[in-house]
């Protein structure tokens, strides 16, 4: 399937303004390189109902999140809850480069989100980033009074490196690690750090994310090799997936990390978790956070609500 008209624009614009390949950067020109193009490519923040910056106890020190909460939502009300982990494979992005992507997230399926900061590699190294969102998700539940959230309405969800870490919550909630989330929303998420599977032999070259971006996160990421064999880094990996929450998974077709989120929501199907796989066969990975260039972006966004929404009108 050809890539999406309004992708491979986005594709000529950084060409045109010549930002430099990420994996060519050290980490922080990197994430300096990332913010500056969030300006460029993602629409108006829109307004919510009400946002607010605090932060959770975590294991090395305090983890910065953000609560939104979605427009047209009653003040006092205990909404539902999604906690978001962000993507940029756990090097790059923080609270500023997805807060569109969590405020229309929070309007869109009229909710409350909580956005997790956690900390970044390669300073932080694996599991870092997976002990910050855990922290995140036991303050949410412990909290939820406080916050204004419905306890028994959690989700965790993140797109790219956000979702691995939301399916490595789901699983931890499973085993009793962290409290039970009750969906995981996972978008076009990397769930098998070994590098190996075919799409990685696909998308070599002119795309936002291609194989040697994705193993200069992965090398960042992980202290050594075999973690890469590690549940908690690889969730497609685990020995089993069943007893999960039930799960929407959103995979693009034009994607190195396709096939392992193809083959997640697979297993995930065959170990009788409930998911919703929903594959946008003309996009690119990253296109979410893209919205002033990449309608799709809004239509994902709805889609993935809509899945929070159904869910939790049967809970």
């Amino acid at each position: 399937m050809p890539l999406d008209p309004e992708a491979q624009r986005v594709i000529a614009l950084i060409r045109e303004i010549g930002r430099p390949a990420l994996h060519t950067l050290p980490p922080e020109e990197a994430r300096q390189a990332y913010t500056g193009s969030r300006t460029v490519l993602q629409p108006e923040p829109p307004d919510v109902a009400e946002v607010e910056d605090l932060s959770c106890p975590g294991p090395a020190g305090p983890v910065r999140l953000r609560r939104y909460r979605g427009a047209g939502t009653e003040a006092e009300a205990a909404l539902p809850c999604l906690l978001f982990m962000h993507g940029g494979g756990w090097v790059i992005g923080d609270l500023e480069s997805h807060d569109q992507v969590c405020r229309a997230l929070a309007n869109y399926a009229r909710c409350c989100v909580v956005a997790v900061d956690y900390r970044l590699a390669p300073e932080h190294k694996f599991p870092a980033a997976v002990d910050d969102s855990a922290a995140a998700l036991r303050f949410v539940s412990a909290e939820a009074a406080r916050l204004r959230i419905d306890p028994a309405r959690i989700a965790v969800g993140g797109d790219s490196a956000g979702g691995n870490l939301a399916a490595a919550l789901a699983l931890m909630g499973r085993d009793g690690a962290v409290p039970l989330p009750g969906f995981q929303l996972l978008l076009y998420p990397a769930v098998d750090l070994s590098g190996t599977r075919p799409a990685h032999q696909r998308f070599v070259d002119g795309y936002p994310l291609v194989t040697v971006t994705m193993r200069w996160f992965i090398d960042h990421y992980l202290a050594e090799p075999a973690q890469a064999h590690d549940w908690r880094g690889s969730p497609l990996r685990a020995a089993s997936l069943a007893g999960t929450p039930p799960a929407y998974v959103m995979t693009a077709g034009h994607d190195p990390l396709v096939d392992e989120g193809v083959a997640y929501a697979r297993r995930l199907e065959e170990e009788d978790v409930r998911v919703t796989h929903v594959h946008m066969t003309d996009q690119m990975h990253g296109f979410l956070t893209m919205g002033r260039f990449i309608s799709a972006s809004d239509l994902a966004l709805r889609q993935a609500a809509a899945a929070l929404v159904h869910h939790w009108a049967r809970s």
